[in-house]
Order: structure tokens, then C-alpha cells, then sequence
């Protein structure tokens, strides 16, 4: 396996597996008031960042290295303040990342070497997946704080021992 393996595959279990089980588990029991809440004017409902995650991958990864229509409307998901539960902003989300995981389950590595437009960016193609994971992740964090802030309770994603070591995980 060469090091363009690893990363496609990295990148697909972040996407598909840990970020998106992370976010299932702080949301499933939102109600809609505490998934379309904002803190303020200027910032991001959890509702919001779900719709957000969605469309950026599907137009960097499913449009830009898949080749796949672009169909985002990136004003909508940061308008939108309600309508959708928990369980269908989860829905759309899941589809988004199966959407992506099809594409990179099939990506020949040397995609990644490519010369892509995006958003009207010049990118790579590893620098779109690799800008991708990490704005995933950046979101992932924000809802999860969004979450603990409505819901006081920590969401237990490890279980700690005595030494401070991670001896369990609960996503």
C-alpha cells in the first residue's frame, strides 16, 4: 500500500466513520429549538454546520475529485433556520458522506495529483481532500461544543484510567 492509499483511506474513515459518529452521538437527541439555536447574529446554528458539512463535501470531494455535478447552494445552508430535525439534518449529512465515501473508494491515487477547480480555487487534488478532513474536523468541534452548551452533559467519547490513559471509546 503506498502513502496516496493510506491517506485516501485515513481520509474516508475520518469522513464516513469517526467525525460523522461523533456528531450522531452529541445531536440524535436534539430537539429542533436547541439544533437551530445561535448563539448570536454572526454565528452558526448546529443545524446550520450540518448542512454546511454536507455541502462542502459534496462539492469538494463528490463534484471536485469525483466529477460529479456541482449542485451546492452554499447561501442556504447558513439561512436556513429551522424545518428539519435532528434525525433529517443527520440524514442529509450521511447521505453527503456516502456520497463522498463512493467516490473515494474508487479515486485512483493519482487523482490526488491532479490540478482541480473548486469553488473557484486552483487546488490539488490531495490539497482538496486533505482542506476537506480538516474542515470537517474544525465543524466536528464546533458542534460538539454547541451541543455540551445546550445540553450541560458530557457527551463521554473516552473513558479514562487513573494514569490518564484511553482505555475505551464510546463513538
Amino acid at each position: 500500500m503506498t502513502v496516496a492509499d493510506d491517506f485516501l483511506q485515513a481520509s474516508r474513515r475520518f469522513l464516513v466513520d469517526e467525525y460523522p459518529r461523533k456528531i450522531e452521538r452529541a445531536v440524535v437527541g436534539m430537539s429542533e429549538v436547541d439544533l437551530w439555536w445561535r448563539p448570536n447574529d454572526v454565528s452558526n446554528s448546529v443545524g446550520n454546520l450540518l448542512l454546511h458539512l454536507a455541502g462542502n463535501v459534496r462539492q469538494w470531494v463528490v463534484h471536485g475529485l469525483g466529477g460529479r455535478p456541482d449542485v451546492r447552494r452554499r447561501a442556504e445552508e447558513f439561512a436556513r433556520n429551522g424545518g428539519l430535525s435532528a434525525a433529517e439534518a443527520l440524514t442529509v449529512l450521511r447521505h453527503a458522506t456516502d456520497d463522498a465515501d463512493a467516490v473515494l473508494a474508487g479515486l485512483d491515487p493519482a487523482r490526488l495529483e491532479e490540478d482541480l477547480e473548486i469553488q473557484g480555487l486552483a487546488v490539488r487534488g490531495l490539497d482538496a481532500l486533505y482542506h476537506v478532513v480538516e474542515h470537517f474536523s474544525m465543524h466536528t468541534g464546533q458542534i460538539l461544543y454547541l451541543a455540551k452548551m445546550r445540553s450541560g452533559t458530557d457527551l463521554g467519547f473516552y473513558v479514562v484510567d487513573e494514569e490518564g490513559k484511553v482505555v475505551d471509546t464510546r463513538w
